[in-house]
């Protein structure tokens, strides 16, 4: 979580940094603050609340400096508030700081710096970082470059995990920058530089990017950058140009970003199928060196991912083992290394992350090539941590997604994984051809179907406009339906702070029913035709409870007394849970906004959670 930015340049550092944390608030909203250097002393400003708050401060707008660090963040340690709010400075005022991550052994950082004269005026784990830099750049380095060595032996103290800026008055033309196991991006421009913790802050004004690697330093002025490496020895880097439109992370007239993407996912699965899928063709996945050989030899899958992304590997488990008659379990990525998961080289972990920083998701990753298993991952951001560490790599080509709330790097996701399974059968041919040709049309007619669901809502928002009051909802849904009734459950919960909860149909009678009485609202989903009429059977036992019932369908249902039926286009189950999911993210979308909350930005979540 935490967003960060900075800029060393030959223009006023103030207007990219404020624009910078706008474009990225999505990771953090609970306080804003900058650091730049103005007439050689450090100069601080930060607020409590939104970016907003921090760009209404008095005099922000008179500051002249070309270099500054800035943040945005979302609170670990510490309350919200101006004092907790970063950058941190040392006791000198000579060392400011922003920090993305967690500093896991701060309170004994803290001890040694208490003891040595330091004093704290925060409660966060980031201010001993300045403090440890002073304390090094002032006892015992000698090196001719003591910034550079004293931030390093600074970070050398470390446990944990971090995205790290630091500027000081001493050198008013440097930033310096390393991570560790979060996020941070330099961009490269034309007698200038930027910093920021994702691309997409930084897009409007470079395509030329060189993604830092964990434990890799960067010491950045306005015409150079110079890579060092953990032992603090220099190497040269790649650029890598991101042909991402800067335009993606505009609104284009949208209310909210949500809406914004929930519209876009007829082009982001477009995107997404590319060239890889034509009829009469071979899935083209050369991008992955998988052989018939290799998958003959495995006893499993695993798909490991946290949150949204685990839906989307729930369909995908579906898809595999349907198509390729391979084992496959989904695990959620923060529990996936604590219960001793048996990995060896016969095991295939797909590893999936939108942002592709998603700390538990990497750290699970990271334990399967241990073990020796072939490993890999589907990300939307290219060169993240987790596509740099797996064996293979599957990009979701969604473009930015900037609401907290996932919705078409899900779809996008939900594509990716069942075009995976298509492959994988052709390589292993373990389906028959006209049924893994029926099922490329379907994927094909997507984009289409889509645009026709997205262009009737109006039952979505009148039922949204029924129920938002409401404090708890039940999903129910069997088969693959049962994936898209979490993921819906999911959505209502992330933004608009309804209790909800999801339930395989029927698990119904074994004790969620109890919960059921006039007045409650159950949404069910059905898709599957060979259970469509035991869903109903379910769905009928909480109408006649006096639940209220939206029933989202492909099916044709005869005498039913569902409250709303929205009809989707028939397609094949495997892909049902991307029309199905439309509906239910329109739905948990209207009910916010007929609540009046922020949709955006959902209060306590980030967009991309890089810490444990």
């Amino acid at each position: 979580m935490c967003g960060i930015v900075g800029y060393v340049g030959n223009k006023k550092a103030v207007p990219v940094l404020i624009d910078g944390l706008c474009c990225l608030e999505y990771r953090g909203y609970d306080s804003a603050g900058i650091a730049v250097i103005e007439n050689n002393q450090l100069c601080v400003m930060k607020e409590k609340g939104r970016v907003d708050n921090l760009k209404a401060i008095s005099g922000i707008d008179d500051l002249n400096s070309t270099i500054g660090i800035a943040h945005t963040r979302w609170a670990t340690h510490g309350k919200p508030s101006q004092e907790n709010a970063h950058p941190q400075i040392d006791n000198s005022n000579q060392f400011a700081v922003v920090h993305n991550g967690i500093i896991e052994n701060y309170h004994e950082l803290r001890d040694f710096l208490t003891q040595k004269g330091y004093h704290f005026v925060s409660q966060t784990d980031t201010e001993v970082i300045p403090n440890l830099i002073h304390y090094y750049y002032q006892n015992g380095i000698t090196d001719e470059d003591k910034f550079l060595r004293a931030v390093k032996s600074a970070v050398d103290d470390l446990k944990g995990s971090y995205a790290i800026e630091v500027i000081s008055n001493l050198f008013p033309n440097r930033l310096i920058v390393v991570r560790k196991d979060s996020p941070l991006v330099i961009g490269k421009g034309k007698g200038e530089n930027f910093v920021a913790s994702d691309i997409p802050a930084i897009l409007s004004h470079t395509k030329d990017f060189y993604l830092l690697d964990d434990n890799e330093y960067a010491v950045i002025e306005g015409d150079s950058v110079h890579f060092f490496d953990n032992s603090l020895s220099e190497h040269s880097k790649a650029v890598r140009i991101i042909e991402w439109d800067a335009t993606v992370v505009e609104k284009n007239g949208y209310e909210d970003y949500m809406l914004k993407e929930i519209y876009e996912q007829p082009n982001s699965i477009r995107e997404t199928i590319g060239a890889r899928l034509k009829l009469g063709e071979k899935c083209d996945f050369d991008d992955i060196a998988i052989t018939k050989e290799y998958l003959n030899n495995i006893r499993q899958i695993y798909i490991v991912a946290c949150g949204t992304a685990m839906h989307a590997g729930l369909v995908g488990k579906n898809a595999i083992e349907k198509l390729c008659h391979i084992p496959t379990q989904v695990d959620i990525a923060s529990e996936f290394r604590y219960r001793e998961p048996i990995i060896d080289d016969k095991t295939l972990c797909i590893y999936i992350s939108q942002s592709g920083e998603t700390a538990d998701t990497i750290a699970a990753l990271k334990l399967a090539k241990s073990k020796g298993a072939k490993t890999l991952a589907i990300s939307n951001v290219m060169g993240s941590s987790i596509t740099r560490e797996a064996d293979y790599t599957l990009y979701t080509h969604a473009g930015p997604e900037i609401a907290v709330a996932s919705t078409k790097a899900y779809t996008s996701q939900v594509v990716l994984l069942i075009m995976l399974a298509i492959h994988l059968a052709e390589v292993l041919k373990s389906a028959q051809t006209e049924e893994l040709e029926d099922l490329k049309s379907a994927i094909l007619n997507l984009p289409a179907q889509l645009e026709a669901v997205l262009d009737e809502t109006e039952e979505v928002k009148n039922f949204a406009k029924r129920i938002y009051s409401e404090h708890d909802m039940y999903f129910l849904g069997r088969g693959i339906d049962y994936c898209v009734a979490m993921e819906g459950s999911l959505k209502l919960k992330e933004i608009s702070y309804i209790h909800s909860e999801a339930y395989a149909a029927g698990e119904l009678k074994h004790g969620p029913i109890a919960l059921i009485e006039n007045g409650v609202t159950v949404i069910g989903i059905l898709t599957n035709s060979h259970l469509v009429e035991k869903s109903i059977s379910n769905l009928q036992e909480v109408v006649s409870r006096g639940a209220k019932t939206l029933v989202i369908t492909n099916q044709k249902l005869n005498n039913t007394n569902f409250n709303t039926i929205i009809n989707i286009p028939e397609t094949n189950s495997l892909v049902s849970p991307i029309l199905s999911i439309v509906p239910l993210q329109l739905l948990s979308y209207y009910i916010s906004k007929n609540k009046g909350l922020d949709v955006d930005k959902p209060i306590n979540l980030a967009k991309s959670v890089t810490v444990e």
